[in-house]
């Protein structure tokens, strides 16, 4: 005799599936919080990176050359980098995953509900864990250049920072950037565009699904080199903006009309205006 219970259980898979997200993403934001306070409190006392403790890491200093100190510093640049695109990019990718676990579910073939949709979820987060890695290790390079400074992780050149704001902004426009959005706009769409069952069907979806986000969103992450790593401020601000182009009605005009907004202030960040303190 079947367990009804289970049955009844696994028929809330929206709360289930939702829940767990929210939960992860709750526990990343107040990670982050705790760690941009750290981080403001020891350079009001003056503290330096290298006795900085992050996630029970000691965080190294990559200004001095040693393969250990810098790999230290990597370690944790990745997890500070890998626990704030999760708390920035599970908001908006929650849709595309309740989908998917309500078509899993009415899958036949697909057995039980939460095991392909973890395994999407998870091949979805993989994919940021990679661009975790590469921002990493730009910051690694940034910082032991003098770039940035270890302490506020930010371009100290302005000319650099609005640069790379125009560049931003640009590519809001280009058709990889369209493409991208318009997927993740539409997660029925994609999904049953490239649906296939079991778990070999989950990779290949939360990998593609991964894949267009990234292309969406990269340069917008990019940004927090100009802002500041760890601007609790700023980090909230961008993931508004990935929430509001993916979710959003009209999100795609207002991405665009941010395009344009991103292209005038770099352009005055260029010329010299102080546009923000």
């Amino acid at each position: 005799m079947p367990d009804f219970r289970i049955e009844r259980l696994l028929a809330r898979d929206r709360w289930i599936v939702g829940t767990c997200l929210a939960l992860i993403t709750v526990l990343a934001w107040i990670w982050l919080w705790w760690e941009g306070t750290a981080m403001s409190g020891g350079a009001m006392a003056g503290m330096d990176m290298a006795g900085m403790d992050m996630a029970g890491m000691d965080m190294g200093d990559p200004t001095v050359v040693s393969p250990l100190n810098i790999g230290v510093y990597l370690a944790s640049a990745f997890l500070m980098w890998f626990l704030m695109m999760i708390a920035m990019m599970l908001p908006s990718a929650a849709p595309m995953i309740l989908i998917y676990a309500r078509m899993a579910r009415g899958s036949l073939a697909q057995g039980p509900m939460l095991a392909p949709t973890t395994v999407f979820a998870g091949m979805y987060v993989a994919i940021w864990a990679g661009f975790s890695l590469w921002a990493a290790a730009i910051q690694t390079v940034l910082v032991h250049s003098g770039a940035i400074s270890a302490m506020g992780l930010a371009l100290g050149d302005q000319h650099i920072g609005g640069a790379l704001l125009i560049a931003a902004g640009l590519y809001q426009v280009t058709p990889l950037k369209r493409a991208c959005l318009a997927s993740c706009r539409s997660p029925l769409s994609f999904l049953t565009r490239l649906w296939q069952p079991g778990w070999p069907g989950a990779v290949r979806l939360g990998l593609a699904h991964g894949t267009y986000c990234l292309g969406c969103c990269w340069l917008l992450m990019a940004l927090l080199f100009v802002f500041g790593v760890m601007n609790l401020i700023w980090v909230a601000g961008l993931a508004l903006v990935v929430l509001i182009e993916k979710v959003v009605p009209f999100g795609a005009q207002i991405g665009f009309v941010l395009g344009v907004l991103a292209v005038i202030v770099g352009a005055a960040m260029i010329l010299g205006v102080r546009v923000w303190a």
